[in-house]
């Protein structure tokens, strides 16, 4: 009952924040001051200052605001008009037209960077401008960039694969190979949605660029040249050894860099804007990681993601039954805590539910990771709304809307691997 009481006071306490306008990073920080200052024995002031600190400490993080000055660095070249002269032509004769290089972007950028707000920033610098330049909706702008954002934690290098393989003890390689069918999967449902929303509202489409032919539409494919050195560049140090994801987003930014001088966007200015815009953008992010942070921290003190998960254990349910169980809890918690935070406090419990009901361990790591992903698009702490809303000025509760179909597609996908669980052992099992 104290928990049930707890857990309603943490709610009321976020809710009046939130309302009230305060920053969603001081937010959080507040429910878990909160919580630890009633719920706990702990001092709360301590408490706050070594998780805020091991948060904003962690080298691992470097590799988000080195992708974030890359996306700005990018979208202040000709690169994301060259992105779009290149891929316009294969994408005009979609239904959609160019809002499949959302989808596209993410998916490629997703490779690259890990990390879902890297993705949703970068992406987002690059093809926002460009879209609204062309006349798209404002709604279907947001929408099929916030979806597809999410697969950075899906398709490897993921950060959020890592944490689930060492916690599980399985082989890390073998989940990077796991999550790379499912994301391709996500990719073209998205596409998919774009293409049915696309043929429902004919009159919200711009019209296409005149038609090309087959050598045409190669000739204009030369401007994705630069897009695709640079990706491949920072893709090739990674699966090669040669750097970490760190590292590679580091030669990202000089491959950036040497393109923008290349093309003679690269002044003093247009660097200095560059580094300025990255670092609030950054700043807005890394306020959020910290609070999350102590809020990880609080909830772990006071127990309540282990006791939620200790009584969905205890409930005894058919395998079925209770991957639905659990899908509605990661989805839940999610909208409250980070992913790595949600899989370290609960996975000493859920691992040994899950391999009791028979349920392969490498397929539940990939369908771990999609509940994680909804969790990005979903308020009041998804991660992906506050980026785009750093980028767009719109409003949190419009920005949910708007990615509403994308967080349906990913539950869709959920059922689809349920029945179809080959699509995640193929390649594995293969290796």
């Amino acid at each position: 009952m104290s928990e049930i009481f707890a857990s309603v006071m943490l709610m009321v306490v976020l809710l009046v924040l939130l309302s009230g306008g305060v920053w969603v990073g001081l937010t959080l920080a507040g429910v878990a001051w909160f919580g630890m200052a009633f719920f706990t024995a702990r001092a709360a002031g301590d408490a706050m200052a070594i998780s805020i600190w091991g948060a904003s400490s962690s080298w691992t993080l470097t590799a988000l605001p080195l992708f974030v000055w890359m996306g700005e660095i990018l979208y202040r070249t000709n690169l994301s008009e060259s992105m779009f002269r290149g891929l316009a032509p294969w994408v005009n004769a979609l239904p959609g037209r160019l809002l499949h290089t959302n989808v596209i972007g993410c998916t490629i950028f997703a490779s690259v960077s890990g990390s879902s707000a890297a993705t949703c920033a970068t992406v987002g610098k690059m093809n926002v401008p460009e879209l609204r330049k062309r006349g798209y909706t404002e709604a279907q702008i947001i929408g099929s960039l916030g979806g597809p954002a999410t697969l950075g934690l899906l398709i490897p290098p993921s950060i959020i694969l890592i944490v689930y393989g060492v916690s599980a003890e399985l082989s890390i390689s073998k989940l990077f190979m796991a999550g790379v069918l499912p994301g391709l999967m996500l990719a073209v449902l998205f596409s998919g949605w774009i293409m049915v929303w696309a043929l429902l509202n004919p009159d919200k489409v711009p019209k296409s660029d005149k038609q090309l032919s087959f050598m045409e539409k190669i000739h204009e494919a030369r401007h994705l040249i630069p897009v695709v050195l640079l990706i491949v560049s920072v893709i090739a140090s990674i699966y090669s050894g040669i750097a970490t994801a760190t590292e590679a987003a580091a030669i990202g930014v000089v491959g950036a860099l040497v393109l923008s001088a290349w093309q003679g966007a690269l002044t003093w200015d247009s660097f200095k804007a560059s580094l300025f815009g990255a670092t609030r953008l950054y700043c807005m992010i890394a306020l959020i990681l910290a609070g999350a942070a102590f809020m990880t921290l609080a909830m772990g003190y006071i127990g309540l993601p282990r006791q939620l998960a200790e009584f969905v254990g205890s409930l005894n349910l058919s395998p079925g039954m209770l991957i639905i169980v659990l899908g509605l809890f990661y989805i839940v918690i999610g909208c409250f805590l980070d992913g790595i935070s949600t899989i370290v406090l609960t996975m000493s419990v859920v691992l040994p539910i899950i391999q009791a009901a028979g349920i392969d361990p490498l397929w539940f790591g990939i369908f771990l990771v999609i509940t994680v992903e909804t969790a990005q698009i979903t308020p009041p702490v998804g991660f992906n709304l506050f980026v785009l809303q750093s980028m767009t000025g719109k409003q949190i509760t419009y920005i949910a809307k708007v990615c509403a179909p994308y967080f349906l597609l990913m539950v869709l996908a959920l059922v689809i691997l349920w029945f179809f669980p080959s699509i995640v052992t193929a390649l594995p099992q293969n290796m």
